[in-house]
């Protein structure tokens, strides 16, 4: 197609024309990829929301399905309320217990 022989008006025409078309196939694709997915999920048995509510990294194992909670592996032994999953930065006690020279194996669960 030879762009420079048309007009201004034949340029947005078309424009426009490329924007609905372009719309279109990614509803199409959209589509297509719910469907596949849909497939899948019956394939293996499983109801479509417990596919998505695993994130893909599979089954969550104990507990209650999609509590979202983090098993506890450190805990304070002058005081048992405090707990540490073991993410994200230390709680200050940890860090007082590691900086006073203990171990941080002993608090572990």
């Amino acid at each position: 197609m030879d762009l420079s022989n048309m007009s201004l008006g034949d340029l947005r025409n078309l424009q426009e024309q490329i924007k609905q078309e372009m719309k279109q196939r990614e509803q199409q694709d959209l589509q297509k990829a719910r469907e596949q997915i849909m497939a899948i999920a019956q394939s293996v048995g499983l109801p479509l929301k417990d596919l998505i509510a695993t994130g893909g990294r599979g089954a969550k194992s104990g507990g209650k399905s999609g509590s979202g909670s983090v098993a506890v592996r450190f805990r304070n032994p002058d005081n048992e309320s405090q707990q540490w999953t073991g993410r994200g930065r230390q709680p200050k006690w940890v860090k007082e217990w590691v900086d006073g020279g203990k171990s941080l194996d002993k608090l572990r669960v």
